[in-house]
């Protein structure tokens, strides 16, 4: 029990102390940040033809002989829900 206060509080601090009102963060700060959080343009991921039609990834699929990946999922996709 005291584990799980301990957590909770910790994430609470983190959550109530590590947030920035946006009304402080300036223009100059955000674009930076903004350019600092990208990925990488040669990001492995990237380089896969992703699609975003299942029709579409079928077709491919068939197409090449390749198994068909499928992500899906419900909720926020931080797992926020």
């Amino acid at each position: 029990m005291s584990r799980t206060l301990i957590c909770a509080a910790a994430l609470f601090a983190f959550f109530h102390l590590a947030a920035v009102p946006a009304a402080d963060l300036a223009e100059e700060e955000f674009r930076q940040l903004h350019a600092e959080l990208q990925p990488a343009k040669d990001a492995l991921w990237r380089t896969v033809p992703w699609k975003t039609s299942v029709l579409d990834a079928q077709q491919v699929a068939a197409v090449e002989k390749k198994p068909l990946f499928i992500w899906a999922m419900d909720g926020h996709p931080l797992g926020c829900t």
